[in-house]
């Protein structure tokens, strides 16, 4: 491995991370908040510029750079940004332990929106804001807007974004990647701005209106207040969030598409017709279920459109604690948590376009058993797929099932019940944030021992870049240098 490139990329990252962390430090001057807050803010500035300084030494910025140097800069990188980003809460005394900091930050990064706090009000605005903040800039990726800034190679680009990129099938906008990420970066800024101004037309205060509209940019969750969303008992905010959330469940190619006039390849878009023809059945059977109950079909209808709106693109917003649900409404979103939203979305989950993929090749293996002769090919997008893409996704879901199945087994060890310790790891490797059971809604991952919070905040990060990319640092090959 080329240990020198690697050194230079994350020596980059930490010189912007740098810079990106002085924004809550201009919140913390704004709201005149006591003096160690600022210095948590300058320091974690400071330290992390001056190690980026140090690895840029010696190193070099192009060249040499192949599918497992982006593997580990993509790894490095975003459990290295969880330890830098975790200093101000540790500096500051606000969240004293680095266990719960690094959990929390981690949380942030990955947009999984889970949190050790059990009361979040007691938080400063500015630790408020950056803790909203690493959503904000996870969302997309960190080294996406790292390639979008940065001047590198082509080569060097495509295996940092196909390693940090979610979805099955990467691909770019136009050909040059660099271009590419700017494009990506500004529709997401400006349907970040439209969120805000929503926010603030519905009577919003301008801080509220702009770290809700972090958290559902990200799909990560992160709220100012307790009980989340549901404070506000505004079902304009309600609504605004809720379609900003399917909104940014979307592969955002589509939004490029769109802008350059491809309206009807928007519409037919495959992907795009599973995934809210899935969210759309959601609502209508949790709603029909809900009205069964107790609830009116209008409180039902509300409740529901919300929650299935969190839940399949992974935010973590509630309005309600979907947890006292009944069973059938419960076992529906438990499945959405798993579905997630579109590849090259922000959202997590396994993604939308793989559950069609497996749908569609189970099929396809029904009609060869009842025809042995006949020819069957799986399509998607309409496209006949190869063999090579077939098989990456079901590798995929393999890796991720013994993943899931190992870390369920070391967290029911602190569990009281199954569903407790089966949704939270859910919850985390699907980057959703609250669970059921002890980890609900109105609940948090406080009564975790810092061993398993330390595996669970490595579990987000593995979720957020679908597991080979942390696998990978396990592999002895990969620390060998290349010949």
């Amino acid at each position: 491995m080329n240990k020198r490139v690697v050194r230079y990329v994350l020596s980059r990252i930490l010189q912007i991370f740098g810079v990106l962390v002085l924004l809550p430090l201009f919140v913390s001057l704004l709201y005149q908040e006591p003096l160690r807050n600022q210095v948590s803010f300058l320091g974690t500035a400071a330290l992390s510029s001056a190690i980026g300084f140090s690895l840029s030494r010696n190193s070099v910025s192009v060249g040499g750079m192949y599918a497992k140097e982006g593997f580990v800069i993509v790894s490095v990188c975003w459990v290295m940004l969880s330890f830098f980003g975790a200093l101000p809460f540790v500096l500051s005394g606000e969240i004293p332990s680095i266990v719960d900091a690094f959990f929390e930050t981690a949380s942030g990064f990955t947009t999984t929106g889970a949190s050790i706090l059990n009361d979040v009000e007691v938080l400063s605005p500015s630790m408020l804001f950056w803790r909203s903040f690493t959503h904000l800039i996870g969302g997309m990726g960190v080294l996406v807007f790292a390639l979008a800034v940065l001047p590198k190679t082509e080569s060097e680009s495509v295996h940092i974004m196909k390693a940090e990129v979610p979805g099955p099938v990467f691909g770019k906008l136009v050909s040059k990647l660099s271009s590419s990420a700017r494009i990506l970066y500004v529709i997401y800024l400006a349907m970040t701005a439209a969120t805000i101004l929503l926010l603030l037309i519905g009577g919003l205060p301008l801080f509220d209106s702009v770290l809700l509209s972090f958290g559902a940019a990200g799909t990560g969750g992160f709220a100012l207040r307790n009980g989340s969303i549901a404070p506000y008992d505004s079902l304009y905010v309600e609504t605004v969030l809720g379609f900003a959330m399917l909104a940014f469940g979307v592969n955002f190619n589509l939004y490029f598409m769109l802008l350059s006039k491809h309206v009807k390849e928007v519409f037919t878009n495959e992907e795009l017709r599973w995934y809210l023809s899935i969210v759309a059945a959601a609502i209508l059977l949790i709603t029909a279920n809900l009205v069964g109950t107790s609830q009116g079909l209008w409180t039902a209808l509300r409740d529901s459109f919300f929650t299935v709106s969190s839940v399949v693109t992974t935010t973590g917003y509630s309005t309600a604690d979907f947890g006292q649900w009944p069973l059938f409404s419960r076992l529906i979103l438990l499945v959405l948590m798993f579905v997630g939203g579109m590849a090259g979305s922000t959202s997590g989950g396994i993604k939308v376009s793989r559950i069609a993929i497996m749908a569609k090749t189970a099929v396809a293996e029904l009609k060869r058993i009842s025809y042995p002769n006949r020819v069957v090919s799986v399509h998607f997008e309409e496209k006949a797929l190869d063999t090579k893409t077939i098989r990456s996704v079901v590798n995929y879901l393999v890796v991720y099932v013994f993943v899931f199945a190992v870390i369920l087994l070391l967290v029911s060890l602190e569990m009281p019940d199954f569903i407790s310790a089966f949704s939270t790891v859910a919850a985390t490797i699907n980057n959703i944030g609250p669970g059921m059971g002890v980890v609900g809604p109105l609940s948090s991952f406080s009564l975790y021992s810092p061993l398993n919070k330390v595996l669970l905040s490595f579990t987000m990060i593995m979720g957020r870049l679908e597991i080979f990319p942390i696998l990978i640092l396990f592999s002895p090959s990969i620390w060998r240098r290349r010949a």
